[in-house]
C-alpha cells in the first residue's frame, strides 16, 4: 500500500486512489508522475470503461505540495525546464477531460488548488455536504495550474470565476453545488458509496457513445455551429452502426435493462 497511485478495478471501472494520506494527498512530482502513467493507458484501454478519482485517508487533495516547492532545489532547472515538467504533469487534466469515457471525481474533505482543478477535469463531481473547497493559488502567490481557470470559466462564467481565483474563498460542498462547481452533493457518511455507485452506472453503460458525446460538447465549447454538426453528423452515425445501439433498440422495444459491451 505504499505505491502513490492505487488502481483497482471492479467491471470496467478503474478507481485511481492519491496516496499520500500523511500529506493530504498533496500533489509531489513523484504523485502526478504516477497519476499520468497510469491514466495515459487507460485512456486507450478498451476494458475500462469509466475512470473515478479519489484521495486516501478520507481527504481528495489539498493540492501542490507547498513545501516540497518551497525547495529552492526545485527551481535549479530554470524556468524553461520548470515550465516544460508543469506542461507535461498537466496533460493529466487533458486525459480526464477527452478520454472517451466518463471521469468522476470523488470530493472528500477537501479539493484545493491543482486538486480542485483535477476535480474540475473531470465529467463529474460528487462531493461530500461538508467537503472545503477552494482554488487557493492566490493565497500562496501562484496564478493556478492544470486547467482550474479553464474549467471553472466555463462552469461557473468569467466573473464568478474571476472571484473564486482572485480571493480564494473557502466554500463547502454544498455551496459548490449551489454554484453549479460540483454535480451532486451528498451527506459526508454516504459519499463513498454514493459516488463509487454513481460511476459503476457510468461503467455499465454505452461507454462508445458516451465517448462521442464528450466529443460532441467538448467541440461546442471551442468550435463553430458548422464544425459541430459535421462532427455531431458523424459520430451520431457510428453510433447507429454499434451493437451497444441494436442491443438499446432491442431492449428498449421487450421493456428489459439493456447491456452495452462495445468498447
Amino acid at each position: 500500500m505504499n505505491q502513490l497511485i492505487i488502481e483497482q478495478r471492479h467491471d470496467g471501472l478503474l478507481t485511481l486512489t492519491m496516496n499520500r494520506p500523511d500529506r493530504r494527498n498533496a500533489l509531489s512530482a513523484d504523485l502526478l508522475d504516477a497519476l499520468l502513467e497510469a491514466l495515459e493507458p487507460a485512456a486507450g484501454d478498451h476494458a475500462v470503461r469509466a475512470v473515478l478519482l479519489r484521495g486516501a485517508g478520507g481527504i481528495f487533495s489539498v493540492g501542490g505540495d507547498v513545501k516540497a516547492m518551497a525547495d529552492p532545489n526545485e527551481w535549479q532547472g530554470g524556468l524553461e525546464e520548470l515550465t516544460d515538467s508543469l506542461r507535461r504533469r498537466a496533460r493529466i487534466s487533458e486525459l480526464l477531460h477527452e478520454m472517451p469515457k466518463p471521469t468522476v471525481a470523488m470530493i472528500e474533505k477537501a479539493a484545493a488548488g491543482a486538486g480542485l482543478s483535477l476535480a474540475l477535469a473531470c465529467d463529474f463531481r460528487i462531493a461530500g455536504a461538508t467537503a472545503k473547497i477552494t482554488t487557493a493559488f492566490a493565497k500562496v502567490a501562484l496564478s493556478g495550474d492544470f486547467g482550474g481557470s479553464y474549467f471553472l470559466t466555463k462552469l461557473v462564467g468569467s466573473a464568478k470565476a474571476r472571484e473564486l481565483y482572485m480571493t480564494s474563498p473557502v466554500v463547502t460542498g454544498e455551496e459548490a453545488y449551489s454554484l453549479g462547481i460540483v454535480t451532486r452533493v451528498v451527506p459526508d457518511a454516504e459519499l463513498e458509496s454514493v459516488a463509487t455507485a454513481f460511476a459503476r452506472e457510468l461503467a455499465a453503460g454505452p461507454t462508445l457513445t458516451v465517448g462521442y458525446i464528450k466529443k460532441n460538447i467538448n467541440i461546442a465549447e471551442t468550435q463553430s455551429l458548422k464544425e459541430l454538426l459535421d462532427q455531431e453528423s458523424l459520430h451520431h452515425s457510428r453510433c447507429m452502426a454499434t451493437e451497444d445501439y441494436q442491443e438499446a433498440t432491442s431492449a428498449f422495444l421487450e421493456k428489459r435493462p439493456a447491456a452495452f459491451t462495445a468498447r
